[in-house]
């Protein structure tokens, strides 16, 4: 049976603190340089993201903006094709 025991960076720190050996402090060193990274990972993610949704958002925005100009444009075409002649007045020759 497989047991993933994990710490926090905070916990790796303390540990860190307590172990003596020259190994010991070279691997903490080498987890809290992951941790950092993986939080840079993480909030660099976690913008795209959001920038993503944003765009999704304009996009979807823009398409009902788009929509309704066709329809607009519709609706000015067919007033153009059942144009009605109107009877003209003023000086007539």
């Amino acid at each position: 049976m497989f047991v993933a025991l994990c710490f926090s960076e905070h916990g790796i720190l303390q540990l860190s603190n307590v172990e003596k050996s020259e190994k010991a402090t070279q691997m903490s060193i080498k987890i809290i340089e992951i941790f950092v990274i993986m939080r840079e990972f993480l909030i660099n993610n976690l913008n795209s993201k959001i920038d993503i949704e944003e765009i999704k958002r304009r996009l979807d925005n823009n398409d009902k903006n788009v929509e309704l100009l066709f329809s607009y444009l519709d609706e000015l075409i067919d007033k153009q094709d059942n144009k009605i002649e109107r009877t003209k007045i003023g000086f007539k020759k």
